[in-house]
């Protein structure tokens, strides 16, 4: 049987996805859709001429080389402005419709809803139940309360997560409202779009008569002049007209480097909420309730819930991809789930016995970290690890902090953590503040990139 287009085109999606960045596909492949096929020749249906122009010059040859692989024959991709997409209001593109059908459809603004970011499937704890408490009096009282509303935490802890929940609650409240949910990235590029097009009437007119407003990332504002420019006018046309904004970042607003002072006060005018790291009662909530949704409840074993909740402590994200990992080391082996096949299963994410970092490799840890620097500038490794501000301690402390995300990723809260138990915005503030120092001040970046050749021969 023979492949219809749509068939051809999410086959070679599905392998793109696997080259491309997230976020280039999400803006450049996403918004599009198989139009027809005609022998060896699929046309892909794109908003405009610009994305049209783009895809044809970046993507092209790349899904042409997919072809053997994926359909196991030769295919040309070639990428046309939907006429079909013309016909309709731009604000089609961006808003939620009525029906539940039309909302799974992506369109050129909007991001997918995931089915599972709702607020049946977040599970609240200590760390996070502000914000939770904050995104449901959101849809009690849309614009009315808490406008906008600002969460921030680390990657992988559900701020995402509660902005869809809200859409995914106004939507069934309110089947006819107009919702916009977009990344921060996405947003430049399209207003770059429009300003090449010149459509900017559009664009504006599209962000401005929406209802509910919910932008992802906004911490990526930082040095983006004109769009910071634009995405203030439109904040102001949008709360004035008392129509709900929800914003998520990595950081606070006033720890948004390069971000205006005018937004960094808009972002504080309603209430500004934080996730941090979930706690170990906390993380077995989030490993059950994934086991219940995924039917494996009576599968996994509450010894080996509570082993992985033990080790596993940087992001929500991190937690059920153990399970997944989990279940599939089980398949292939043929074996039930218990203690000894998790510890074989997940070694890399066990705690070693000597207490280093969950994540690290051996012979590179925070500790490892923490020991060469302070060795470097003449302190002790317990200096950096106490809550003392001298100067002598400061500037190594920042550096060991940098090292710790540069070399090892950890996570922010993490960090904090291990020096002494400062909170996220300190770490975020250590890290950039090294950074620049790095940049401007040539004999330090030589001492650190010293001590970071050295750290890098331990993995």
């Amino acid at each position: 049987m023979s492949l219809t287009a749509s068939e051809i085109w999410k086959r070679l999606l599905d392998r793109a996805r696997q080259d491309i960045p997230e976020q280039t596909f999400r803006t450049w492949l996403e918004p599009t859709e198989a139009l027809s096929i005609d022998g060896n020749i699929i046309s892909v249906g794109v908003p405009d001429q610009f994305a049209a122009d783009w895809n044809e010059s970046k993507h092209a040859d790349l899904f042409t080389s997919y072809g053997p692989i994926a359909l196991g024959h030769p295919i040309q991709v070639i990428f046309k402005v939907n006429e079909e997409r013309k016909k309709r209001s731009q604000m089609d593109f961006f808003v939620a419709p009525p029906s539940a059908a039309a909302r799974t459809q992506t369109s050129a603004l909007q991001a997918p809803l995931s089915p599972r970011y709702t607020f049946d499937q977040f599970v609240i704890g200590k760390s996070n139940e502000l914000a939770a408490a904050a995104a449901h009096a959101v849809t009690q009282a849309l614009g009315k309360v808490y406008n906008p509303l600002f969460i921030y935490g680390d990657t992988g802890l559900g701020k995402t997560h509660l902005m869809q929940a809200i859409a995914h609650e106004i939507i069934a409240l309110h089947p006819d409202i107009r919702i916009t949910f977009i990344g921060t990235e996405q947003f430049t590029n399209e207003l770059i779009t429009s300003i090449q097009n010149h459509t900017t009437p559009n664009f504006r007119r599209q962000f401005r008569e929406t209802d509910l407003l919910l932008i992802d990332d906004v911490h990526f504002l930082k040095g983006k002049e004109a769009t910071q420019q634009e995405f203030f006018h439109t904040f102001n046309a949008l709360y004035e007209a008392g129509r709900q904004i929800v914003l998520t970042s990595d950081r606070p607003p006033s720890e948004i480097p390069g971000l205006e002072g005018r937004l960094v006060s808009r972002f504080q005018w309603g209430m500004v909420a934080d996730i941090e790291l979930p706690d170990f009662e906390h993380r077995v909530a989030i490993l059950r309730q994934k086991a219940a949704i995924d039917h494996l409840e009576h599968s996994i074993p509450e010894e080996v819930i509570r082993l992985i909740a033990e080790n596993v402590r940087s992001n929500i994200r991190e937690l059920e991809g153990s399970i997944i990992k989990l279940l599939a080391f089980a398949s292939l082996k043929h074996r039930d789930i218990s203690i000894d096949l998790a510890r074989d299963a997940l070694r890399d994410k066990l705690k070693p016995t000597n207490g280093q970092h969950v994540n690290a490799q051996p012979g590179l840890t925070i500790l490892t970290i923490q020991d060469h620097v302070a060795q470097e500038w003449g302190v002790t490794p317990e200096g950096l690890r106490s809550k003392t501000r001298t100067k002598l301690l400061t500037i190594p402390r920042q550096i060991a902090m940098f090292l710790a995300r540069d070399l090892l990723g950890t996570q922010l809260i993490e960090i904090g953590n291990a020096f002494g138990g400062r909170d996220h915005s300190t770490v975020i503030h250590s890290i950039d503040k090294t950074r620049t120092e790095i940049s401007s001040n040539p004999i330090l970046k030589q001492r650190i990139f010293k001590i970071r050749d050295r750290l890098e021969a331990l993995r």
